[in-house]
């Protein structure tokens, strides 16, 4: 299969139409390997206006009087059996270099009238050479928000030269978010979107479901056009004044940035009270304060406002951070940046900023449909640690009967290894009492066995507690969160201690007269230490954040 790229933008490959076609075309080759492309990368090339002698019908047949790269297009054109055409909207058509090359296909044509099948307008011409059976495909981006109500003439200009239906469009607003390498959690998923299409294309047709998902926006209007307002550098509102000329009022490089990542706030998500963001940009010596209200943000480039949370960065990590070429957290462990003040804004970034450094901290994300559930785990402990010992035999039933439920509730909770190996250890500790074996001797190994099984995981990569608070901070992403894991390590190895430790004061209780109350007795510790847990979440990644 031969597959034509005509490419008709002036900046050739960095093109951010040239972004999808590239997408679509890796997408028609996971599907087929017997696809060979060429480009035409029309900016380079030669191709000069059409003179409108009609030398090609008259004179020299099939055959323009011009001499220049418009002789191999005709024939690359007529090689292919898929033809691409790439281009971004200039004027609400098409580009004037390529309006060149479309002009001069005039000699493919022969020069009397006829109705051809699925014809648009009135009046047309035969093609000289064979063209059935090749087919079309149209992708364009433009500048404005959406692709809607902006492609008229795009439309009508290929639904007279390939037939109304008889082509394929791809037509993306937002087009300039290709360009920039912080908005990539947006664009490479609606590219994910185009690889589909192109996948779809060699196998029939592109879905329904996929040719939804290119007609969604990207980010919201409101959203994207503050972003390419900002783009350009200039105080809209001082501009307005007349009072300059824009050339004097250029803004630096760093502070189109922070009013971009200023115009991704979620004011939906306002938190009832006003926000102060402070960006200290290090490498470059410029600070700006971003007021995230109920209304929307605003950046402040005077320094007049109080700031809520302070971040010093070189805006370089920060600008890896917000492309997705480092993890936040990372940076922060290695102390590429620093965050002074409230520290929950971190923790929320991705609530308040809808994606863009989404790992700059730990981030809170709507929960998975499936979540683990610490208390699954901890239920049937608890049960045995108190129950056998007020009655021995109704106790270890009462342990067993709590084991059996708990894979039942795994419909609706997602289960990990620690839940069955909970269910494992009560029940066989439960059923050897029931056997016979001394509770005073039995308990303190519960929680012993309790104890090895927290201290054990803090050998591997994930540690106990982080596969269930991992609910509250983006699902599975969050086990790639370097501070998460720290944090989580540390809490899972003092909690292991408090009951290696607890395992022994139960032995010494047993043998006392306050035996029955082992569990109630043994309860307090952990009450302090949950206290101390969710203390320690917030203060330890805030005190690394300060680089201390």
């Amino acid at each position: 299969m031969n597959v034509l790229v005509i490419n008709g933008s002036p900046k050739g490959t960095k093109s951010n139409t040239y972004c999808l076609t590239t997408a679509f075309l890796e997408g028609m080759e996971q599907e087929s390997q017997n696809i060979q492309v060429r480009e035409l990368p029309v900016c380079n090339m030669d191709i000069k206006p059409c003179l409108g002698c009609f030398s090609c019908w008259k004179d020299t047949p099939g055959k323009c009087c011009i001499q220049d790269d418009m002789q191999q297009v005709i024939q690359d054109l007529l090689w292919a059996d898929i033809t691409i055409w790439s281009f971004p909207l200039y004027y609400f058509t098409v580009p004037g270099s390529l309006k060149n090359l479309i002009d001069r296909q005039l000699p493919m044509l022969l020069p009397f009238m006829e109705e051809r099948e699925g014809q648009v307008g009135n009046g047309n011409h035969p093609y000289r050479y064979d063209m059935s059976g090749k087919k079309t495909v149209v992708i364009s981006t433009c500048g404005f928000y959406t692709a809607d109500g902006n492609y008229d003439g795009v439309y009508s200009l290929f639904d007279h030269i390939c037939g109304r239906d008889n082509y394929t469009a791809i037509f993306c607003g937002q087009g300039e978010l290709f360009r920039i390498p912080e908005m990539s959690a947006y664009t490479n998923k609606y590219l994910s979107y185009v690889r589909e299409a192109g996948s779809g294309y060699i196998k029939g047709g592109i879905s329904k479901e996929t040719k939804k998902q290119l007609d969604k926006l990207l980010i919201p209007r409101e959203t994207y056009e503050a972003c390419a307002d900002a783009s350009w550098g200039i105080d809209k509102d001082y501009i307005k004044t007349g009072q300059e000329s824009p050339a004097t009022k250029k803004e630096s490089d760093t502070l189109v940035f922070t009013r971009q990542m200023a115009a991704l706030y979620c004011k939906e998500n306002y938190p009832g009270k006003d926000i102060v963001l402070e960006m200290h940009f290090t490498d470059v010596g410029e600070s700006y304060q971003i007021l995230l209200g109920k209304d929307g943000s605003h950046v402040y480039t005077d320094g007049s406002l109080t700031a809520s949370t302070r971040i010093e960065t070189p805006v370089t990590v920060w600008r890896s951070i917000a492309a997705g070429e480092i993890r936040g957290d990372e940076a922060m462990m290695q102390g590429l940046y620093r965050v002074e003040g409230d520290f929950t804004l971190m923790l929320e970034w991705d609530v308040y900023f809808g994606g863009l450094g989404a790992q700059a901290g730990q981030v809170k994300t709507a929960p998975a449909q499936k979540n683990t559930d610490m208390k699954i785990m901890l239920i049937p402990w608890i049960v045995l640690w108190i129950a056998p010992a007020i009655n021995k035999q109704y106790g270890c039933l009462a342990s067993i009967s709590i084991c059996a439920l708990v894979p039942f509730i795994f419909y609706q909770n997602k289960k990990t290894l620690y839940d069955i190996l909970t269910n494992v250890l009560v029940t066989g500790i439960s059923v050897a009492m029931l056997a016979g074996a001394s509770e005073k001797w039995m308990l303190p190994l519960a929680y012993l066995s309790f104890g090895i099984m927290w201290l054990g995981t803090c050998f591997g990569k994930v540690p106990l507690t982080a596969h269930y608070s991992m609910n509250s901070y983006g699902g599975e992403n969050a086990l790639q969160n370097v501070l998460f894991i720290k944090t989580n390590h540390i809490l899972t190895m003092l909690w292991g201690i408090l009951y290696v430790f607890t395992s022994v004061f139960t032995w010494f209780l047993m043998q006392t007269p306050a035996s029955s109350f082992a569990g109630l007795i043994n309860s307090v510790l952990p009450v302090f230490m949950g206290i101390f847990t969710a203390w320690f979440q917030k203060w330890y990644p805030a005190e690394v954040a300060r680089g201390k």
